[in-house]
């Protein structure tokens, strides 16, 4: 079963191989449409009978709301009364005048989960290349839930050409990512100015990069630096918990099965192991589709996985 529920895509085919294909450069509204993003959020109280349904009292419960879809109003959330949403077509809007006025380009926009989640990432027009030939591009990421599972979150995002991992371009001022909560209005303007739109973040990233293809890594300290990445979290008072059969993974596309671990950027490297965690959670991890996999690598417990994987071996360049 795939989440998404529609989507649209200019390039290359998506993760799944669903969604309707786009010429480059179209306008907005035209993604709005081809990406099944052309409908509201509408709400309505809450509402119960009491008694026999026949005949019983309908009474009304003020501090909740449902949502629901304009087109085929469909249930989509039961939240409170005090939770701001935040339209689909909102999430276009926002890359409106980047992609008219700052050189963005749409990629996808799609819909998730019947309309409860929807997102669009484009690319920022910035790239690296590291050692000659492996190339990383610039994205940004804005998604949303109306359920409540994700704040309004808008991040910048890279994508490593080779292989197409994607790893949250998060640097140690956090200025990566801005997360709306639904209990604050979402302020298109006020998110742009505090991801401070300009090549500033993407140029510190390229940096790190660079470090972590320059960085060596000893190989007898492989496993111990994945055991740190590769954890869940243990009960209350006990230690994390390893994921042995994701360590064995990763380890293999390390040494040689990932694709670009062969190209100088990667061969023992803290660069290259990097991309087996980001290559593992992107493309390998278990999940029931690929959908659910694509849905943990960007928001979930696989995003959890790649920033700590980051966090880790930016530690060993320092």
């Amino acid at each position: 079963m795939h989440l998404v529920e529609t989507m649209a895509y200019a390039g290359e085919k998506p993760w799944h191989g669903l969604g309707n294909k786009l010429t480059t450069l179209q306008p907005i509204n035209v993604w709005k449409r081809q990406a099944g993003m052309d409908w509201m959020i509408e709400e309505s109280e809450v509402r119960y009978i009491t008694g026999n349904h026949t005949v019983g009292a309908i009474h009304s419960f003020p501090e909740q709301k449902v949502l629901y879809r304009s087109d085929n109003k469909r249930p989509l959330a039961v939240v409170s009364k005090r939770f701001q949403v935040v339209q689909p077509e909102e999430v276009l809007e926002f890359y409106r005048d980047l992609t008219e006025y700052s050189g963005f380009e749409l990629e996808t926009a799609g819909v998730l989960k019947e309309g409860r989640k929807f997102w669009a990432l484009a690319r920022t027009g910035q790239s690296a290349t590291l050692k000659g030939r492996d190339q990383v591009n610039g994205y940004l990421l804005l998604a949303t839930a109306c359920d409540g599972s994700l704040a309004t979150t808008a991040q910048f995002t890279s994508v490593r050409v080779v292989c197409n991992n994607t790893l949250q371009i998060a640097l140690g001022d956090n200025r990566g990512a801005v997360k709306v909560p639904h209990r604050s209005e979402f302020n298109a303007e006020a998110v742009k100015q505090q991801l401070g739109i300009t090549v500033a973040p993407w140029n510190r990233f390229v940096a790190k990069m660079k470090d972590l293809v320059a960085c060596p890594v000893d190989p007898d300290s492989v496993d111990g630096l994945l055991r740190r990445m590769l954890t869940y979290p243990g009960q209350p008072g006990q230690p994390p918990v390893v994921n042995e059969q994701a360590m064995r993974s990763v380890r293999a596309l390390y040494d040689g099965g990932g694709r670009g671990a062969q190209l100088a950027s990667s061969r023992g490297t803290a660069w290259g192991l990097l991309n087996s965690v980001t290559e593992y959670v992107d493309h390998h991890r278990r999940a029931r589709s690929d959908d659910h996999r694509r849905e943990a690598a960007w928001f979930g417990q696989g995003a959890q996985f790649k920033q700590r994987a980051w966090d880790k071996l930016v530690q060993l360049t320092a």
